[in-house]
């Protein structure tokens, strides 16, 4: 799916599933099973995103979030790489610990705001962490606990999913874990998390890197949702890919792109690349980034060894208020 295009807008309804490497432990106890919901709770409170449900199970996790002004890859970095780095400090071990990155399920709200709140909640139980919904109810690794008015965070939007089943919380609350009570004889539901559908590749650019390099894809995220909603989000993901290859066509490297820019901005190529602070070469180092992190897909590690300035400022100037002028070079 395209990097920072509108599946990955603020308010997009995100189903995430990270699991462990080899299907290894992600949680080996309840001081990892804290860091990890700390590290939820700062990314909640930072509104990067709206938590509506969340399960923690030994070897993977699932989390219904919406996203808010910060991207989900961005969000998901932060989370999983600080956690991965406690980690492995805690237990003495090196290397990689989630499978594959992570998988994100784009969905519909309705019906499955709630259908996935109901089957994320009952991971625990399914898996037999718990025996019954009674100890469900108190289970404090998922966000079951907190919808029963059980366990206390304040993080968590429980408003939105209790609003659903009455206006007064005592009896949405009753009415809700009557909802979950009925989704238990289901089991296991394939559905919610299959599909048909559109893998995200970590962003468009690993996409035509592979493409470009004539090797074959593999897919498997899931787009859960009606043929309408699919539709949509098909077209979308569709027209961002023929604007990144119309954009490569145009400029094949950072040179090609550089040159394009100083001329249309009237500055030197020198300036670009020195890090001066004049407001006209920043601004064109912030188009510069734009155009090659969000437009052309190109990692901001390499942009900034062109220019000559941070990952982190790259990072800053693309992910900030569009350049006026960018229209003009798309």
């Amino acid at each position: 799916m395209p990097r920072q295009a509108r599946l990955d807008s603020p308010g997009t309804l995100h189903h995430v599933i990270g699991r462990g490497i080899e299907r290894s432990e992600i949680f080996r106890n309840d001081f990892d099973r804290a860091d990890f919901l700390c590290r939820l709770e700062d990314l909640s409170r930072e509104r990067s995103w709206i938590i509506y449900a969340w399960a923690f199970l030994s070897n993977h996790f699932h989390l219904l979030i919406r996203t808010g002004k910060q991207g989900l890859p961005k969000s998901m970095r932060k989370l999983l790489t600080g956690y991965v780095v406690n980690f492995n400090r805690r237990h003495g071990r090196f290397g990689h610990l989630f499978q594959n990155r992570y998988k994100s399920i784009v969905c519909e709200d309705d019906p499955y705001l709630l259908e996935l709140t109901r089957y994320i909640h009952l991971n625990p139980l399914r898996a037999g962490l718990v025996k019954n919904l009674e100890e469900l109810k108190r289970y404090p690794w998922a966000g079951h606990s907190v919808l029963m008015g059980v366990i206390k965070r304040e993080w968590q939007d429980t408003e939105t999913i209790l609003s659903f089943f009455g206006r007064q919380r005592r009896d949405a609350v009753k009415s809700y874990s009557e909802y979950v009570s009925e989704g238990v004889p289901e089991g296991r539901r394939p559905d919610l998390v299959g599909g048909g559908l559109v893998r995200s590749m970590g962003g468009w650019s690993e996409v035509l890197s592979l493409r470009q390099r004539g090797m074959g894809l593999v897919s498997d995220a899931r787009i859960l949702g009606g043929s309408d909603f699919v539709s949509r989000l098909l077209s979308e993901a569709d027209r961002k890919e023929k604007d990144i290859l119309r954009l490569s066509k145009k400029m094949v490297d950072f040179a090609s792109l550089a040159r394009k820019i100083v001329k249309g901005e009237g500055i030197q190529e020198s300036d670009l690349r020195s890090g001066s602070r004049r407001k006209q070469v920043v601004e064109a180092r912030k188009l510069f980034c734009q155009l090659a992190v969000k437009k052309m897909g190109y990692p901001g590690a390499g942009i900034a060894r062109f220019l000559g300035v941070t990952t982190s400022a790259v990072n800053k100037a693309a992910n900030s208020e569009e350049v006026s002028s960018l229209k003009r070079y798309l």
